[in-house]
């Protein structure tokens, strides 16, 4: 009885027939030829990986919101062409270095996958970067922000990354992501910040 019990608490490794075929698509590509060979060893290649080194189960889920997501392309679109001129303007400003500013914000639980999909946000736009991320009772991210160097450019670049998060849980939360908005007032407190 006891081994019923501890086979039934085990997950069963399940393996994808969609992800097979498509680690046998890549192995044809690398490759280079499609042949029956190839294909076969491909497959046989995909059913003993994924045997052998399952896939933990994704946690979080995305929905997908086609209003949202437009917003976020458009304006993740006008911020990355206003954040280049932006730096371009700093690199070429005749002897003046620009000032940095190291900015602790504070975001309200979300799960990983939106928690990624706004950092590689902020990192690919110029400017920008996150040097640090920690994960306690709420996430705070530690963002070193290019040209942020008077308070108000510091609560600018903060209500910056307040808004590219929303926009991201706009696009992709589920309706438990979208059920607590950012708050605002969770930056206000700025531990680290370097000016």
């Amino acid at each position: 009885m006891n081994a019923t019990r501890v086979d039934a608490a085990r997950p069963r490794r399940r393996i994808s027939p969609l992800l097979v075929v498509w680690l046998t698509a890549v192995w044809v590509a690398l490759w280079g030829t499609l042949t029956v060979a190839n294909v076969l060893t491909g497959v046989v290649s995909a059913v003993l990986l994924l045997a052998l080194l399952p896939l933990s189960p994704a946690r979080d889920r995305l929905a997908f919101r086609p209003w949202g997501l437009v917003r976020f392309v458009l304006r993740f679109g006008l911020d990355l062409v206003v954040s280049s001129l932006r730096v371009a303007w700093q690199a070429l400003w005749p002897g003046r270095l620009p000032r940095n500013s190291v900015l602790a914000v504070e975001l309200t639980p979300r799960s990983d996958l939106l928690l990624t999909l706004t950092v590689l946000a902020l990192n690919v736009l110029p400017g920008s970067i996150v040097i640090e991320i920690d994960r306690g009772r709420s996430t705070t991210l530690f963002i070193h922000a290019l040209g942020a160097d008077t308070p108000a450019a510091v609560a600018a670049a903060r209500r910056a990354v307040l808004r590219l998060a929303a926009r991201a849980v706009g696009a992709f939360g589920t309706r438990a992501d979208r059920a607590g908005p950012e708050d605002p007032s969770l930056s206000a407190r700025t531990p680290g910040e370097h000016p």
